[in-house]
């Protein structure tokens, strides 16, 4: 079989690096999280991959101190973060924290009501597994409103159990709006203004399982929303937004994770019209996409994405691969052309997050690490990617939680620099001594 190739024009990317078919004896599961895959695919191929010198993610430590604080409650049976993002969301010029918790069926919203003192505030009703959220005033009436991907089930499920759900900020309490019911699992939804008419309309991505689809919903005004298709696929998991293309107005990217290893680019070409193209493939089907971001990594003023690639579901022992990583999908201009770049092999990658954590005024990549050896000490779950003017060098931020599945960074305490703040989820009862639920890293003063 051929090398693994982007659909850029030939870029090699990591194959499987396995000889002979690849048999496995055991059930394949899709969990929870938008990007873990459902089916184990064999594959042939020669061994191309950067191989890590072992298998365990273990780097030098980085050199930023921190402190550490778990936020909210202790951990209980198997904390399950699926959600994280910084905000101010009452707008009173501190920054929140809003969480998906998919163990406890809510969302959460961590108020900072004095420089990092938190109030636990629950948000709207019991949302059966909340997956994702977008922020946005989206009845036009100034403040803030929560738009919620509710997946409806942590295990796979061809179900029409999903939802969109407004929840419409009525002075600090949230009341709830289906805004679409009756689908298969949602695990992502972004906002943006597609039509330029003035009203954030929505991407979706419902995840499913054996089926799934690419919406929008396009805004009409007084709560009102059309929908429309964009592609019909099983395992749509990321809906980033931004304006891709540089022709002002907002283009969806989309990771579909579950049947293949993709990411397309649907192009806004204005009055609601949309042009798809696939801007990233492999046929290692045990990349293992887990997440995808939109970020100017190279500060160059386009919009860049990162792939994260670490899911190992459907694998009985979940250690990470030689393949996983983060993957810098880079914004080459010309209407979105993108080339591929590993920025480093990292073991079970599943989110990332952007922010200048070293003070040198280039933007660094923090990843959120799902699987490791936890056996292992020194086997890391934070890891920082220190931007040295393109080279992006590996450096362990932290060990413990383990399990750390989503992330975030941003000022958080307003002293100027960037603090971060990760989710854990926990699908097994490995090492309950190390488990966490929401864990913050507070930049020391310099």
């Amino acid at each position: 079989m051929a090398d693994v190739a982007a659909s850029n024009g030939g870029q090699t990317l990591p194959s499987s690096g396995r000889r002979g078919w690849r048999v496995l004896l055991v059930w394949t599961v899709a969990v929870l999280l938008p990007g873990a895959g459902a089916v184990a695919w064999p594959y042939l191929g020669p061994a191309e991959v950067e191989v890590c010198s072992s298998p365990v993610s273990h780097f030098p430590a980085a050199e930023w101190p921190y402190d550490k604080q778990i936020l909210g409650a202790a951990p209980r049976f198997r904390p399950r973060i699926t959600h994280v993002r910084l905000v101010d969301l009452d707008q009173d010029g501190r920054m929140d924290i809003l969480a998906c918790d998919a163990q406890r069926k809510r969302l959460y919203w961590y108020r900072q009501t004095d420089r990092r003192q938190w109030q636990e505030i629950p948000v709207g009703p019991e949302l059966n597994v909340p997956a994702g959220l977008a922020v946005v005033d989206l009845d036009g009436d100034g403040d803030r409103d929560i738009v919620a991907a509710v997946l409806g089930s942590v295990l796979p499920s061809d179900e029409r159990i999903g939802q969109v759900v407004w929840l419409e900020n009525r002075g600090g309490t949230f009341v709830p709006h289906v805004l679409l019911d009756h689908v298969r699992r949602v695990a992502d939804v972004q906002a943006g203004d597609f039509t330029g008419e003035g009203r954030p309309d929505l991407a979706v991505a419902v995840y499913g399982y054996h089926h799934g689809e690419l919406l929008w919903l396009e805004n009409l005004g007084g709560g009102r929303f059309r929908e429309h298709l964009l592609l019909a696929t099983q395992g749509p998991s990321h809906v980033p937004v931004a304006d891709f293309t540089g022709e002002g107005r907002l283009d969806i990217a989309a990771l579909v994770s579950q049947d293949h290893e993709e990411v397309w680019l649907w192009e806004n070409r204005g009055s609601g019209e949309f042009a798809p193209r696939r801007i990233f493939h492999t046929l290692n089907f045990d990349l293992g996409s887990a997440s995808l971001r939109a970020a100017d990594l190279d500060e160059d003023g386009r919009p860049d994405l990162l792939l994260c690639a670490g899911d190992n579901l459907e694998i009985n022992h979940h250690y990470p691969q030689p393949w996983h990583g983060c993957y810098w999908l880079r914004n080459g201009g010309r209407g979105g052309e993108f080339t591929v770049q590993r920025l480093a092999a990292v073991g079970g990658v599943y989110g990332a997050a952007v922010a200048d954590l070293t003070g040198d005024g280039r933007p660094d990549v923090v990843l959120a690490c799902m699987f490791n050896d936890w056996h292992r000490a020194g086997a890391a779950s934070l890891v920082l990617l220190e931007n040295r003017g393109g080279e992006f060098l590996p450096r362990t931020l932290d060990t413990h939680p383990i399990h750390l599945a989503v992330l975030d960074a941003g000022d958080l305490d307003g002293d100027g620099q960037a603090d971060l703040v990760a989710g854990s989820l926990h699908l097994d009862d490995l090492a309950p001594e190390r488990w966490g639920r929401l864990t913050l890293w507070l930049r020391r003063p310099r």
